[in-house]
């Protein structure tokens, strides 16, 4: 760029700084015009939030709050404090944060394994006054309505399946060229504009037999009209809603009843019959199992049949599902003991310790240190990052009906069975207080402002309070360089056992079986499909974990525009257009026989624990950010570490092991965000790529 073109993009920069600064006036003008109908409409006497939220797209928390009198009576009139059993349970149920949740249990919980917002450290960011306030954990009541939660629900256990999962016919189709793969045929589609009734009218009229579940392995096509709506979801909803004539939305069948579409912006699900409900069909994204690299469908399809074969050679009856977690989750039932210990199940946690693990047991450790904890210019960035790594901390997991443990109790025992307790499966509410003299990254998760989110206070004398899972709570306690105070409030302590030991043993051999045909299969495309293959292991463990969590169901649907005052009164407003409104609204817990958010918590609590330390037996050394110097870890971003300094860690190929997996030399300006921090990764990935292929 010379000094003209650069002096001309300037002023076409003002120029639509200009036009943005008036099209937020004129915003802001509608929305007071907004807020003033509103208040009108709120003093007719029979007016109601739930017949005005839709007409205003906005939600009712929003409209109560532009005009108080149209809150619930209840709300409205009693001021008076809720007596403790309903003020415990409400942050447990706390409201939840925008970004939609499954509306089916096959959901990838990869929204959670896959966090994409890293929270800066120190310092803090601006925030206002109201958004400055760390979140209150809930606790356990005390007396006899905290024990109550000490049970499991009435009726409710993960058993073994006694029959024998249905496979589904599944094609693999590229949107963006056409090319279809169905077992060993090829296909060439017109697939119009790439509207879902445009792709089940070519799929099924080269297909007459038809297919029940359509993988997209390139194009996107629910992101075809991103231009015409403010969010992605609101493009992907816009798709997975417009009409298709002879079908119509899927309301389950059998066994596997998936009912609805699920929306999301990246591996949104689309679920189909015929009007006559003679056909089902799934549209789904391949990106629920593994990134695709530009590969062709055929090649997806490949690692698909290898993937099938290894499973096999654990589980007779194995039957690749829609999604990983669905597969993860069928294939853990039939591990389930069919004698002996367990053979009854494992019976599902009472809903209230459910709720109050989903509020305290946060999955990956995400986090961006800036300066001053850090240089302002940084000499180089390594990327670490722990090989399959949630496979390491299945080996042990919480079973047995729960015990509460109170500060009194964990102060009578002796500090030998303190440790064994803390060693143990449990999950603790504890007061914290950073020692005087540390001068390296936080240990323990932290409530911080927002939904769901977390920080990892590091100051000198900080003190705080917080529930944490027990190998992080014994990483504070034994860290290799100043124990940490912590006091313990109360507590939830389980047996030890290890219902997911025998799965994830027979996952993880199909992962190394399947790394090593990608390593030594001499044809290049059998070579990528083992290697696709072994991702898709990968997938199932880490969302088959995640599915064990259970969140609370956001349900999404739509209302025609034409019937407002249908739109369910609890509902919020996701988007609207012409024809119809997006809406969804809590559900809270279904009852789901395999919903164990103790196992998840468990295995992620160890996760963030090995981040800071892990021992490495067979070398006689420790890996982990309190192994690297002070000041010489940039980020954390769920099982990856960033420093400044290359290590000297062992890696063996086994699960846990931290693999070198960027490397940039400097200097570079530390990253103050996100987007920064991902944009140095990619050049640390590529320049490693690029000194390796060199060697």
């Amino acid at each position: 760029m010379d000094a003209q073109s650069y002096n001309a993009a300037l002023a076409d920069l003002r120029v639509m700084r200009d036009s943005i600064k008036k099209t937020q006036a004129a915003l802001a003008k509608l929305e007071a015009e907004r807020n003033k109908h509103i208040a009108q409409l709120a003093t007719y006497a029979k007016a109601k939030a739930e017949r005005i939220a839709p007409a205003a797209g906005l939600s009712l928390a929003e409209v109560v709050d532009r005009a108080p009198t149209l809150a619930p009576q209840p709300l409205a009139t009693d001021t008076t404090p809720s007596p403790e059993p309903a003020a415990v349970a409400e942050p447990v149920t706390a409201p939840q944060p925008r970004v939609p949740q499954p509306t089916t249990p096959d959901a990838p919980a990869g929204e959670m394994a896959r966090p994409d917002q890293l929270h800066a450290a120190e310092p803090p960011v601006a925030h206002s006054a109201q958004h400055d306030e760390p979140r209150t954990l809930p606790s356990i009541p005390d007396g006899e309505a905290g024990e109550a939660w000490f049970t499991h629900t009435k009726n409710l256990a993960s058993t073994r399946p006694n029959f024998v999962q249905q496979t589904r016919s599944t094609v693999f189709l590229n949107t963006d060229t056409g090319v279809l793969v169905h077992r060993n045929q090829t296909h060439h589609l017109d697939l119009g504009s790439r509207t879902a009734a445009e792709i089940l009218t070519a799929v099924f009229h080269v297909l007459p037999e038809g297919a029940e579940r359509i993988y997209i392995t390139a194009g996107d096509p629910w992101h075809r009209d991103v231009g015409r709506y403010p969010y992605l979801r609101d493009a992907v909803a816009a798709w997975l809603n417009a009409p298709t004539p002879g079908w119509r939305t899927d309301t389950g069948r059998g066994r596997d009843r998936m009912a609805g579409h699920f929306v999301h912006a990246r591996n949104p699900v689309a679920r189909y019959m015929r009007d006559d409900e003679s056909s089902h069909v799934e549209i789904r994204s391949m990106g629920e199992w593994f990134d695709l690299d530009g590969d062709d469908p055929a090649t997806a399809r490949d690692a698909f049949v290898l993937l099938w074969q290894a499973l096999r050679r654990h589980w007779d009856d194995a039957v690749l599902m829609g999604s990983p977690s669905q597969t993860g989750r069928d294939l853990w039932t039939r591990t389930i003991p069919a004698r002996g210990q367990h053979a009854e199940g494992f019976p599902v946690l009472s809903e209230e310790l459910r709720g109050l693990l989903h509020a305290t047991a946060g999955q990956g450790r995400n986090e961006l240190i800036v300066p001053p904890r850090v240089q302002e210019r940084l000499p180089q960035l390594v990327e670490y990052d722990r090989t399959f790594a949630y496979a390491k901390h299945t080996w042990k997991s919480p079973v047995g009906t729960p015990r509460r443990i109170t500060s009194q109790t964990f102060a009578a025992w002796s500090e030998k069975e303190q440790t064994r307790a803390l060693y143990g499966c449990g999950h603790w509410h504890i007061r914290v207080t950073v020692p005087d003299t540390w001068d390296h990254v936080g240990l323990l998760p932290a409530p911080a402002p927002g939904d769901r989110a977390w920080h990892y206070p590091a100051t000198p004398g900080t003190t705080f309070t917080t529930w944490a899972g027990g190998p992080e709570v014994h990483t504070a306690l034994s860290n290799p360089l100043t124990p940490w105070k912590i006091e313990v409030l109360d507590g939830i302590l389980w047996d030890d056992g290890k219902p997911l030991d025998d799965w994830a043993k027979k996952l993880k051999e199909a992962w190394a079986n399947l790394t090593a045909q990608a390593h030594f299969q001499q044809d290049a495309q059998q070579a990528r499909a083992a290697h696709l293959a072994s991702r898709a292991v990968r997938s199932i463990l880490l969302y088959g974990i995640g599915s064990f969590a259970q969140r609370p169901r956001m349900v999404t649907g739509t209302t025609p525009r034409n019937a407002e005052r249908d739109v369910p009164p609890e509902a919020e407003i996701v988007g609207f257009d012409d024809e119809l409104i997006t809406w969804q609204k809590p559900t809270g817990f279904s009852r789901d026989p395999n919903a164990h958010p103790e196992w998840a918590a468990a295995i992620w609590s160890g996760a963030r624990a090995a981040l800071l330390t892990q021992r490495h037996r067979a070398d006689d050394t420790y890996a982990g950010a309190l192994h690297a110097a002070p000041g010489t870890v940039i980020a954390f971003r769920t099982d990856a570490l960033y420093l400044t300094q290359p290590q000297t860690w062992p890696h063996h190929h086994e699960p846990g092991d931290y693999l070198l997996k960027g490397h940039l030399t400097g200097p570079l300006t530390a990253p103050a965000n996100e987007e920064e921090l991902l944009t140095l990764r990619d050049a640390g990935r590529n320049a490693l790529a690029q000194t390796q292929k060199g060697a």
